[in-house]
């Protein structure tokens, strides 16, 4: 057996990870492998950008807009579905599109940089 220590999310585990026979480790590697989950990339905003964070955990359903594109208050910037329903995620002031941090598809966190907008 050996002992690990993982941190995930700032979480530290203590992990016991158990050797198993040659057979066993054949039989598992017939199954299919796990898709890799899509992520947002990691990214910070420079000073005096507008950010939107997620405000919740889910997954980016679709994206309505792209760099360089000018937004208004209340525009629907895309579409986040998390606990089975669909929710908008709006510009929280007018401006232009910097850079979207995430992709469609996308698994995200609560506080996860999305968009970052230039004001006008």
């Amino acid at each position: 057996m050996q002992n690990y220590k993982v941190t995930v999310n700032g979480k530290v585990y203590e992990v016991t990870v158990e050797e198993t026979s040659q057979s066993a480790a054949a039989t598992s590697s017939i199954s299919s492998p796990a898709e890799k989950p899509i992520t947002s990339k990691p990214g910070t905003a420079e000073a005096g950008d507008i950010t939107v964070n997620s405000p919740l955990a889910g997954s980016i359903m679709s994206i309505k807009v792209k760099p360089g594109d000018e937004v208004k208050y209340g525009q629907v910037l895309l579409t986040l579905e998390a606990l089975k329903m669909e929710n908008e995620i709006v510009a929280p002031e007018a401006g232009v599109v910097k850079e979207i941090f995430t992709q469609t598809g996308a698994m995200v966190n609560v506080g996860d940089l999305l968009v970052s907008l230039r004001s006008l």
